[in-house]
């Protein structure tokens, strides 16, 4: 809108936000998709909350990482970054400073390994995206307790994912961003529920502006002509959308069931069938008290857990002096995340009930020993705190999981197709699948229609594996199989209990039902 279009935004869900979407329950609670904080080395986040005036909507926290102690349980440990001194120096001072995660030898043991990446810049970090986390650590002689002490709750919270399993340009990258910006690491929630709070000034913005933004809108099917051009999109309602440009802003397992026939042996989209969704699960656990908590993201490091929040503290609109209710993400949770117990398959008390057992260890003497819940079994008396509601929210394909060598199969936002262009976390752009990815992407997708509106050409598509191309010219093209079912999971968004929609999810993506 800004250069001059007038879009049209057509959302398949009746909720904005995708991957960052939220509602209501029964009782008015917020149930959201994910655990989403804002770091300072968010740019294009920053810049966006500048442009719709909502950047006092952020609560910015202390300029820490905290951490749990897995050998002591109810304690925590700490990176402290002492304000007024710049990056990179902020980020080794904090590290050198804490005395309970790492010797002072092994602190030293690690740097060396880094500096390339302060050195070469991107070009190092790109280069490393063969290397699983582990496998650099190994090659670079890093000390293998770093990998239980910061990797491990890094890698989990960056993808999802175990340190074996994650690409070391992932960590690289955001480590770089983290080391060249002073509040780079400063993290930040937002003060309310995503919709009311972001997704709605987004879409204020865009109407304000004379562009349209539909909910409850899905696709049915992208209709060629003869020579593979685009003639319109075929809404489910039966209606027909033609448009100047097209933009694609669907997840990378949405795209692959949607790509047409006439596309399917273009080198271009068969690289896509490189690229899939990573599953996730987001839990929200209300307690009739509460507990001990701190105004900040905590990093759980343990088996099940990645991060967690007590959101009645951390958040103005769900604050509450009485109780707490935690937000947790629960990764890895199946074995396509390299886990071990498929949780996604899982029932809701048997995840609850294995969440509870890990909260009885971060919060050894307030969690209740309550015979709901087994895992509890070992508590003391002293403990008082009991669930007394729960959400689970299951995400099977949320982003994009950065195995090693994933990078190149990510596809420019050019496209080959005339006036098609892709945006989202998952193509290429040198942020992971992320709130920072998805804006990044985004941009980068705007302005390649801003430049083919004013005439020019556009810019060459990114390089694709030979590989690829080989395989492409015997790939049998078949007609699209398309999205089935109308809830939030067919659209690659994340529901509560499957969404009603686990019998469809078997038949459509069964490898999340298959046991490690």
């Amino acid at each position: 809108v800004d250069a001059g279009h007038e879009p049209t935004v057509y959302e398949a869900r009746n909720v904005l936000g995708g991957k960052v979407s939220a509602w209501q329950d029964e009782d008015g609670d917020w149930i959201e998709t994910g655990l989403h904080i804002f770091f300072g080395a968010y740019p294009n986040i920053m810049n966006l909350f500048n442009e719709l005036e909502i950047h006092d909507r952020l609560q910015w926290k202390i300029h820490q990482m905290i951490f749990a102690m897995q050998q002591l349980p109810g304690e925590f440990t700490t990176f402290d970054f002492i304000p007024g001194i710049p990056a990179p120096f902020n980020f080794g001072l904090a590290i050198l400073m804490n005395q309970k995660m790492l010797t002072l030898a092994e602190k030293i043991q690690t740097a060396p390994p880094l500096i390339p990446m302060l050195i070469e810049g991107q070009s190092f970090i790109d280069e490393q995206d063969e290397l699983s986390v582990t496998e650099f650590m190994r090659k670079y002689g890093m000390p293998e307790r770093i990998n239980e002490e910061v990797f491990i709750a890094m890698a989990k919270a960056l993808d999802f994912i175990d340190p074996d399993k994650l690409s070391m340009t992932v960590v690289l990258t955001a480590m770089n961003r983290f080391l060249n910006e002073s509040n780079g690491l400063q993290m930040a929630f937002l003060d309310g529920n995503q919709p009311d709070r972001v997704c709605a000034p987004m879409k204020d913005y865009v109407e304000a502006r004379g562009g349209a933004v539909k909910t409850s809108s899905p696709i049915q099917e992208i209709v060629t002509n003869d020579d593979g051009s685009i003639k319109h999109l075929l809404m489910r309602t039966g209606d027909k959308v033609i448009a100047d440009e097209y933009v694609s802003a669907m997840p990378v397992d949405v795209v692959k069931r949607m790509i047409p026939k006439s596309w399917a042996n273009m080198p271009y989209f068969r690289q896509f069938d490189e690229l899939e969704g990573i599953p996730v699960i987001n839990l929200h656990m209300w307690f009739d008290t509460k507990l001990q908590g701190v105004d900040h993201l905590c990093f759980s490091r343990s088996p099940l857990l990645s991060v967690y929040a007590d959101m009645s503290v951390t958040c103005k609109e769900y604050y509450d002096p009485e109780k707490s209710m935690l937000e947790l993400v629960f990764a890895p949770c199946s074995p396509i995340a390299g886990g071990s117990v498929n949780w996604i398959a899982r029932s809701d008390e048997e995840i609850i009930d294995a969440t509870m057992g890990e909260l009885a260890r971060l919060f050894p003497k307030e969690i209740a020993n309550d015979s709901e819940w087994p895992a509890t079994s070992e508590q003391g008396p002293n403990g008082k705190a009991k669930l007394i509601k729960y959400a689970v929210v299951k995400v099977p394909r949320s982003v994009y999981a950065a195995i090693p060598g994933r990078n190149k199969y990510r596809p420019s936002q050019t496209s080959p197709i005339p006036h098609f262009t892709l945006a989202g976390d998952w193509t290429s752009q040198k942020f992971l699948g992320s709130m920072e990815g998805a804006v990044l992407g985004g941009k980068l997708a705007a302005e390649v229609v801003a430049n083919r509106a004013l005439g020019n050409a556009d810019k060459p598509l990114k390089a694709i594996q030979d590989h690829i191309v080989s395989s492409a010219k015997s790939h049998v093209a078949t007609e699209p199989v398309g999205l089935k079912g109308d809830g939030a999971i067919s659209f690659g968004a994340g529901a509560v209990g499957f969404g009603g929609q686990k019998e469809l999810l078997l038949e459509t993506d069964p490898s999340q039902f298959v046991e490690a």
